[in-house]
Order: structure tokens, then sequence, then C-alpha cells
């Protein structure tokens, strides 16, 4: 069970890192962003949050709406 979890942890990790490339958003902004949308985070928490690459799921969906990421593609 482990490994397939380690699997979908790096997947989502991958994502998160791939999303924010895309956008031009550093983690300081990220957590910039996140903050103005209500949900405080800092830098170091998000950063914390992506390199473990487990995470609840409402903080993948604002991750995605504050970089403007509307597809969440799995293949």
């Amino acid at each position: 069970m482990a490994e397939a979890q380690d699997h979908w942890q790096n997947l989502a990790k991958r994502h998160i890192k791939a999303e924010l490339k895309r956008a031009d958003v550093g983690y300081a902004e990220l957590a910039r962003r996140l903050s103005e949308m209500g949900l405080p985070e800092t830098e170091g928490s998000i950063t914390v949050k992506i390199n473990r690459g487990a995470f609840p799921v409402w903080f993948l969906f604002a991750v995605m709406h504050a970089v403007g990421a509307h597809t969440l593609r799995l293949d």
C-alpha cells in the first residue's frame, strides 16, 4: 500500500509544481494569493505541503484557482 500511496503523492506534487511553473507563480506569490482568498498560508507552509505531496483536496483546488488553472487532468 505504501508504494501506491507514494505514487499518488508524487503525482499530486508534480501536478501542483507544473501548474505553478505554467503560471510563473512561486511559493511566496502563491502564499499571497491564497491569503487574499482567505486561506492564510506562508511560503514555508506551502513548501512543506507541496514537497510532502500530502495535502487536503481543498488545498489542491485553491492552488488551481489561485493560478487560474481551471482544468485538472489525471492522464
